[in-house]
């Protein structure tokens, strides 16, 4: 494997393989369809193809290529099952790994960031990293202390590819826009670019992670590791042994299912509560689930033990969203009101938020229906997430003979809301992947602003003034 493509003429044509293929394989099938074959097989096939080229040119691109496979890759549940089955596996392939770059790189980065003996930093280092993603890959090694961690090592050249990629695919995203029916690809190309760069900089990836680790030290339910060490390119954090989330979405137990999509609602909404910022990459490479902790509050990742829950380990913190007061209230407000079947109240808030522009006049119990199907999720004790269920959704938004989509078409997402509204969209996607049934009410009550009306107080009136006896 070759060190990662630079230039950005190489990167631009590799890209360009993309929709090329496409039209190849096109021509392909219809010459098998007519030496005999069926058209049921031949597409199979043509899809089994398209998937295997997706990963190979994203996973060797990495950057802003593999970072749309990735973003591209939990909106898989809303594709027709006949379509799915054969991009599924290449997609959340790009999830856990990918093509890593050279030992000799590695080594070079860490010689020029923690100096010359930087060797001496560790008692291990294992040269085969565990993990490739979108800019950088990860090493297990033993810190000079005694501790694993993970070392996180920037590839050379991530940023230029970055933003070169999100560029060169945002002129493809007509062709690959097929790739989830019912979704604008282009605004999701250019919220990455103008969001994942942020990933770049391990200064403000320690810092979010460390707020995270300080506020859910000792949880009994969500594991965000220590950083250790942050240096450019270069991040040190603790090692957290788990079940990769991908591997649960595959071959876990309905326990391990439900469990683990309860932990991800949980954290997608704690989180901003609690810390302030929202994780704001929710593939399911970034989560592990862990075993319980020991009694005496000790990690446990290592080992099982009796007792206690299943935990959710939560790693990469490279895009984060600022949010000081929590997630808006709006939000919950909104998601209430459309429960108790208000249509007046949501159709003025959404106005008044700007999701609904000025010179727009909407039906408010038309926009009751568009909503109703959506927060379904929120209106029950416990929902069982599905992949039919989300693909449901998206069939109805993206007809365009659905009230649905024509009504859609006419609503607005305010800047300050996309990344959440993506954020969102993402975890709902891995739930359904993960087919979990979860309490999803619960966590809405107890961390959403909002959602659960303030009490009502009444004003205090103050005493009557004493008579003056002298009168």
């Amino acid at each position: 494997m070759s060190d990662l493509p630079r230039k950005a003429v190489t990167r631009t044509a590799k890209l360009a393989t993309l929709p090329l293929g496409f039209a190849g394989r096109a021509t392909w099938g219809l010459g098998k369809r007519i030496g005999g074959k069926s058209a049921e097989i031949v597409a199979r096939e043509l899809q089994q193809r398209t998937a295997d080229q997706l990963f190979k040119v994203l996973g060797e691109l990495k950057g802003g290529a593999m970072k749309f496979g990735q973003a591209l890759s939990v909106f898989e549940s809303a594709l027709p099952e006949e379509i799915a089955g054969p991009y599924r596996a290449a997609l959340t392939r790009l999830q856990e790994a990918a093509p890593p770059m050279p030992v000799r790189t590695v080594h070079a980065v860490l010689a020029e960031r923690l100096g010359e003996e930087w060797r001496e930093l560790f008692l291990e280092f294992e040269d085969k990293p565990s993990a490739a993603a979108s800019i950088g890959q990860v090493h297990r090694a033993v810190w000079h202390d005694g501790r694993e961690v993970a070392v996180k090592v920037q590839y050379p050249g991530a940023g230029e590819a970055l933003l070169s990629d999100l560029a060169q695919l945002s002129r493809f995203a007509r062709l690959l826009g097929p790739l989830i029916p019912g979704m604008d690809i282009k605004p999701l190309i250019t919220e990455l670019r103008d969001r994942v760069s942020e990933e770049l900089d391990y200064a403000l990836e320690a810092e979010a992670q460390r707020e995270h680790a300080a506020e859910f030290a000792g949880d009994p339910d969500v594991v965000v590791p220590e950083v250790v060490h942050q240096g450019e390119q270069v991040l040190v954090t603790e090692w957290i042994d788990g079940t990769p989330l991908s591997e649960v979405i595959s071959d876990g137990t309905p326990e391990q299912r439900d469990r683990a999509g309860q932990l991800l609602a949980r954290f997608l909404f704690s989180g901003p509560a609690r810390t302030g910022l929202l994780h704001a990459d929710p593939h399911p490479g970034n989560f592990r689930l862990l075993p319980p902790a020991h009694a005496d509050g000790e990690g446990g990742d290592g080992e099982e033990c009796d007792g206690g829950e299943l935990r959710l380990g939560v790693l990469d913190f490279g895009t984060v969203d600022r949010l000081p007061g929590g997630l808006p209230a709006t939000i919950g407000e909104a998601l209430r009101m459309t429960l108790e079947d208000d249509a007046e109240a949501v159709y003025g808030l959404l106005c008044e938020e700007g999701f609904v522009k000025e010179t727009i006049d909407l039906d408010p119990d038309a926009v009751l229906d568009y909503l109703r199907p959506i927060i379904e999720p929120a209106a029950v004790e416990e929902f069982a997430f599905t992949r039919g269920w989300m693909r449901d959704q998206a069939a109805r938004i993206a007809d365009p003979r659905s009230p649905a989509h024509q009504l859609g078409k006419q609503l607005n997402l305010p800047p300050s809301y996309l990344l959440i509204h993506r954020v969102t969209l993402s975890t709902i996607g891995v739930l359904c992947q993960l087919s979990a049934t979860v309490r999803l009410r619960d966590e809405l009550e107890a961390w959403l602003p909002g959602f659960v009306p303030e009490p009502f107080i009444p004003e205090q009136t103050s005493a009557a003034e004493p008579e003056d006896d002298s009168a």
